[in-house]
C-alpha cells in the first residue's frame, strides 16, 4: 500500500504542473478569434487618443496627482511614504531569510531555499521604489 501513496512533493509538483498547463490554456485561449465575424479590426477614436494624453502631460517640475491613477490620487503623501517602507521591509525580510536558507548545506542542489513567500516579498523592491515616487508626486502637489 505503501507504493500507492506518492509523495508528498510528486503530489506538490503534480498540481504545479496543472496549474501552469491550465494558466498556458487560458492564455492561448485569451489571443485565439473568438469566431471569424468580429474580424474587424478596431479603429480608436481620434479624441480618447487625444483625452489621453492630455491627462498625462504637465510641464514643470513634477507631474499633476491625476497620473497616479483614480486610487494613489487620492492618497496623502504620508500614507504612500508607509506603504512604501513597508514594501522595502517585505522585500528586505524576504532577500535577507532567502540567503539564510541558501547556506544550509545542499539547499542550492534541491531547491529547498525557494519559498513562495519569501518570493512573493522579493516583488516589493519595485513597488517601495513606486510608492516612494507616487509619495514624492503627492507631496509635491501639497497632498
Amino acid at each position: 500500500p505503501c507504493c500507492i501513496l506518492l509523495p508528498i512533493k510528486q503530489v506538490i509538483m503534480s498540481k504545479f504542473t496543472f496549474l501552469l498547463c491550465a494558466l498556458f490554456v487560458a492564455a492561448t485561449q485569451a489571443f485565439a478569434p473568438a469566431s471569424p465575424a468580429r474580424a474587424t479590426p478596431f479603429v480608436a477614436k481620434e479624441s480618447v487618443a487625444l483625452s489621453m494624453a492630455e491627462d498625462t502631460y504637465w510641464e514643470g517640475q513634477y507631474p499633476p496627482s491625476s497620473v497616479l491613477g483614480p486610487i494613489m490620487s487620492k492618497m496623502p503623501s504620508v500614507t504612500l511614504g508607509l506603504i512604501s517602507i513597508f514594501c522595502l521591509a517585505a522585500c528586505g525580510i524576504s532577500c535577507s531569510q532567502s540567503w539564510v536558507l541558501q547556506q544550509e548545506p545542499g539547499a542550492l542542489a534541491d531547491g529547498s531555499w525557494v519559498k513562495w513567500y519569501y518570493v512573493l516579498g522579493s516583488f516589493g523592491g519595485p513597488l517601495a521604489w513606486g510608492t516612494h515616487v507616487a509619495a514624492w508626486i503627492q507631496r509635491k502637489n501639497g497632498m
